[in-house]
């Protein structure tokens, strides 16, 4: 019987991918829509969308971080997590024999 490792390695892997990017691109629209970023629906979606890292790196970061840069710690932890979610699959697969992680 297969291994349930690799599914939930991957399932985690593309959480962490598209929390990525969903901060990225509401970095870029915060520098591209300006101040009237709080009325653009992309913007507030990507707000929904981040909403789960954003309380995670409130609820890592000491109180000394000012609240507009819990962004930065999200994206960095977010990095990290993703980093070691590869790292994980990788020596999953080579322990395995490479089986079933092509």
């Amino acid at each position: 019987m297969a291994s349930p490792v690799l599914p939930i390695l991957n399932i985690l892997q593309l959480l962490a991918y598209m929390g990525l990017l969903a901060l990225l691109g509401q970095g870029l629209l915060y520098l591209l829509a300006g101040h009237k970023r709080d009325t653009n629906v992309f913007y507030q979606l990507f707000q929904v969308l981040n909403k789960p890292w954003m309380t995670m790196a409130r609820w890592i970061s000491p109180a000394r971080v000012a609240p507009q840069h819990h962004g930065y710690v999200a994206f960095f932890a977010l990095s990290v997590l993703y980093i070691a979610i590869t790292l994980a699959k990788i020596e999953h697969c080579i322990s395995v024999g490479m089986a079933g992680c092509k």
